[in-house]
């Protein structure tokens, strides 16, 4: 599985599995059957509300922690600056670790000075808590005023896929070596209906999730699809066995629809 480096104490393997809406015992067998496949990067966050699931599986799987790349997210009403050292500590009993590869910012909280919350951050990385710091949900303007901070940010975790391809969030990213990884990877499954990748799935011979994630992947933009069904977790973690072409990667990054899918009434993408 190719890595891409944040930092010098991490890479995060281009794929994982992410896991919003997963809770419970389907959430904990859904871990557990990705482990048995490959995967080795699974995405949580505290709004997620399965830490304890992620802890069982991981157990049961009985690979060692230093093969594993762990993520959370925390909440915007808990950015103050104690508030996320507590959380962070909470985080690694829940998921009985004594580190996680990444944290993020859940969702940006203009209300919380951003340097407040990212000295807690750098904090944390320092003493060992995290390996990574990271945002999700940060426009240009947002991760500009984050970046001022002079705290090492290297991951954005926003929704990116064919009918929100958000090349211009993209090319800021790489020009200052922050890592994207794309959430509602597929759209939702909107986007594996689209004519082009269709076509594609039919000239390739691979399944349009597929095709949309390599196509993400060969971007070098991490993807984390969601998925229960063990079907659509090994057909996930296939993805990255074929290349697209330049010219098929051209098409369906000409598809962009501005079709933004997540868009809760506190976000504001316009800052």
């Amino acid at each position: 599985m190719k890595k891409l480096r944040l930092n010098a104490q991490a890479e995060i393997p281009i794929l994982g599995l992410g896991t919003w809406q997963l809770s419970g015992s389907e959430c904990q067998s859904a871990v557990e059957e990705a482990l048995k496949i490959g995967y080795r990067h699974i995405d949580s966050a505290d709004g997620y509300g399965n830490h304890q699931e992620l802890a069982a599986a991981i157990k049961n799987s009985g690979l060692k922690r230093d093969e594993l790349f762990i993520t959370s997210k925390i909440p915007a009403i808990h950015l103050e600056h104690q508030e996320v050292l507590d959380s962070a500590h909470r985080y690694l009993e829940e998921l009985q670790t004594n580190y996680l590869n990444l944290l993020l910012i859940h969702w940006p909280n203009s209300s919380i000075p951003i340097k407040d919350t990212l000295s807690a951050f750098a904090q944390l990385k320092d003493e060992g808590v995290i390996r990574a710091i990271g945002v999700s949900n940060f426009t240009i303007p947002r991760l500009e005023e984050a970046l001022a901070t002079n705290v090492e940010i290297t991951n954005n975790q926003v929704e990116f896929h064919p009918s929100l391809n958000q090349a211009d969030l993209k090319e800021f990213c790489d020009q200052h070596q922050i890592v994207v990884t794309a959430y509602s990877p597929v759209g939702r499954g909107e986007d594996l209906d689209l004519p082009v990748i269709l076509e594609l799935a039919k000239k390739y011979e691979k399944t349009p999730s597929q095709i949309v994630l390599n196509w993400l992947i060969s971007q070098d933009i991490v993807a984390i699809p969601k998925s229960a069904n063990p079907k659509h977790i090994q057909e996930n973690f296939a993805s990255t066995e074929f290349a697209l072409s330049a010219e098929d990667v051209a098409a369906i990054s000409h598809l962009d629809g501005h079709n933004r899918l997540v868009n809760p009434g506190f976000a504001d993408f316009n800052s």
